[in-house]
């Protein structure tokens, strides 16, 4: 597929969103954004410390900003934020002018990859039934996008390789 969208990968934080962008973007030679990188190195400050010190209010907000900002450039791949899509004016753009893929994992295998993260303001220390709930509910949005990939028992590699084979075809 020879298109002028954008790659965007999307869905619970520790689904793989970062690492899998980074190497599809390396295998098509297209330029890389993870977005909450790119917020911490602007605010020069980490995500925890960012929810920390200014709030998640602040976050949403700033987040929403960088991320149509990144939205606007053509032909890269973006990792968004694990409630990045949540917010509907992000969503909305995705859905309208970009390739959405949804990294869908299990919830005992996310929670197992981000409850004692402590870079994970929003799961570090939460309770497994909150963070099922967290996932139930942000779920009912990931399955908005145009790709799901789904990602139990699957290494890096095989990943990516569902994600090219849904990209040759579309």
């Amino acid at each position: 597929m020879k298109s002028s969208k954008n790659i965007v990968f999307l869905g619970m934080m520790g689904s793989g969103k970062s690492s899998v962008g980074f190497l599809v973007s390396k295998k098509l030679k297209l330029d890389f954004y993870d977005v909450d990188t790119c917020i911490e190195n602007k605010l020069k400050m980490k995500i925890s410390n960012i929810f920390k010190n200014k709030g998640e209010k602040f976050f949403r907000e700033y987040e929403e900003k960088v991320t149509l900002d990144i939205l606007k450039k053509r032909r890269i791949v973006i990792a968004l934020g694990g409630g990045a899509f949540i917010n509907k004016n992000i969503r909305n753009e995705i859905l309208k002018n970009h390739h959405s893929f949804w990294l869908k994992l299990n919830s005992d295998i996310l929670i197992k990859r981000i409850k004692s993260s402590i870079k994970r303001p929003l799961a570090y220390n939460t309770s497994n039934i909150d963070l099922k709930n967290m996932i139930k509910d942000r779920t009912k949005y990931y399955e908005k996008a145009l790709f799901k990939i789904d990602c139990d028992d699957l290494s890096k590699k095989e990943v990516i390789n569902k994600f090219l084979d849904i990209y040759e075809v579309n």
